[in-house]
């Protein structure tokens, strides 16, 4: 039988989490979704299952499945969800973006560390897309409080990677990759690889990135203090773009994303290697504040860059090529 739920004792957000936990099936992912925090969707999902005297997601093996009462709410949610849209979205609001005659002016902070091909590629689609719109790219380095100039208005978004982002924020993860190190074709990783182990790692002449606030460490040395563990950093560079050309005959050892190192080999003389310590995906994100959340034109924006940071894992959609090949 399909549960009922009290019309007076819900609303609209309760509704929308109840779709995307049951979709996701998780409840970390149902909150990299919607933007919000573990803890807050967990105290939701309680409220919904007290509500539809239900436990809608159940344990199974190593993951969550819905229970067949919460399959039967799937549908309606997503009904209701739909028009609620028709009703308060933005273009009943007057709050549309047009692309067309699109002028606004878009402050972004990223790092280079995702991909050197990130804020190429994301310009390029802005100007193809929506040519009015202005885009003011910033650096994300220890001297920029991207929290305090997010509360601002002085960034509208921030891309970047953390171990645990804040919790403040709203967030939406763009994608993972595997930890790997790029050294050098004459590092010793290379030359002797049954050689290279945690120890051999761990006493090695690390390069790494300036962190992003005053303080930090930055996620490897993070993960690593959280194992006990500490590497010697030779060399910070708050220019991480650079940072390839300083491997070769430096013996230095750069700890990164896959797909940052991949864009530099047969560029440069460097290769990469297996990590021997086994670190978590690094998982990059886009953060923006509660202040934009209900902009158009910056939601616009954000799926722009979900867009981009996808094509960079997967190449670009069907639809990209035929336009890429009209140009």
């Amino acid at each position: 039988m399909t549960p009922t739920l009290p019309a007076a004792n819900i609303d609209l957000q309760l509704v929308r989490v109840l779709f995307t936990v049951i979709s996701e099936r998780s409840v970390s992912r149902a909150a990299l979704r919607l933007g919000s925090t573990q803890p807050q969707v967990s105290a939701q999902l309680r409220r919904l299952r007290g509500l539809t005297g239900d436990p809608l997601l159940v344990r199974a093996g190593t993951g969550l499945v819905p229970t067949a009462g919460a399959l039967a709410l799937l549908g309606p949610a997503e009904r209701l969800l739909r028009e609620a849209d028709v009703l308060f979205g933005p273009a009943r609001a007057g709050r549309s973006f047009d692309l067309a005659n699109a002028t606004l002016t878009v402050h972004l902070a990223t790092s280079d560390y995702l991909d050197p091909l990130f804020a190429p590629s994301l310009v390029r689609r802005l100007r193809r897309l929506a040519p009015g719109l202005s885009l003011v790219l910033h650096p994300l380095s220890a001297d920029s409080d991207y929290r305090a100039r997010l509360a601002s208005g002085e960034f509208d978004l921030v891309v970047g990677n953390w171990l645990q982002p804040p919790g403040e924020l709203h967030l939406g993860r763009l994608l993972t990759d595997e930890v790997v190190c790029l050294v050098g074709e004459d590092h010793a990783a290379v030359r002797q690889p049954a050689a290279w182990t945690a120890d051999r790692y761990l006493a090695a002449d690390h390069v790494a990135p300036t962190p992003l606030h005053p303080g930090a460490r930055g996620v490897i040395d993070d993960y690593l203090a959280q194992q006990g563990l500490r590497r010697h950093v030779a060399v910070r560079s708050a220019h991480f773009g650079l940072v390839p050309q300083m491997l070769p005959g430096s013996g230095l050892v750069l700890t990164t994303g896959r797909l940052f190192c991949l864009r530099h080999v047969g560029r440069l003389p460097v290769r990469v290697v297996p990590c021997p310590l086994a670190f978590p995906p690094m998982a990059y994100y886009q953060l923006w504040h509660d202040r934009t959340h209900a902009s158009a034109a910056l939601r616009w924006v954000r799926e722009q860059v979900r867009a981009v940071a996808r094509e960079l894992v997967d190449g670009p959609a069907p639809a990209e090529l035929a336009v890429q090949a009209t140009d």
